[in-house]
């Protein structure tokens, strides 16, 4: 079982950035796969960036050069760094760790508007 919270998002204006965290708890961390994934209203959750236990990292088009995802094993943690936001990157940013299952945290909001 792993529990997951996500924190950072907020308002920023357009060209902005930020950066979210991801705190795990109740499993081996290293062990899973970690990623970001986002909701617009009226949209099917999309994912955005994925770290592999190893570290090696993919990413959606919509976001590759101005996203980064990085982890700290040493605290449990997973990071979206966002640059350049973008009014449609307007979103509910959701963490997910994964292995042999799938878990979500329970979101933080991102909106980006002048």
């Amino acid at each position: 079982q792993v529990q997951l919270v996500e924190s950072g998002g907020g308002l920023v204006q357009p060209g902005g950035s930020l950066r979210l965290s991801c705190a795990a708890s109740g499993s081996i961390f290293s062990l899973y796969a970690m990623g970001w994934y986002r909701q617009a209203p009226g949209k099917k959750r999309e994912s955005l960036a994925v770290i592999s236990s190893g570290g090696i990292t993919t990413y959606a088009d919509s976001v590759k050069g101005r996203f980064t995802i990085s982890r700290d094993n040493g605290k449990n943690t997973v990071y979206l760094q966002m640059n350049s936001l973008k009014p449609e990157d307007t979103a509910v940013y959701y963490c997910n760790a994964h292995n042999t299952r799938n878990y979500w945290g329970q979101g933080t909001q991102v909106t980006v508007s002048s």
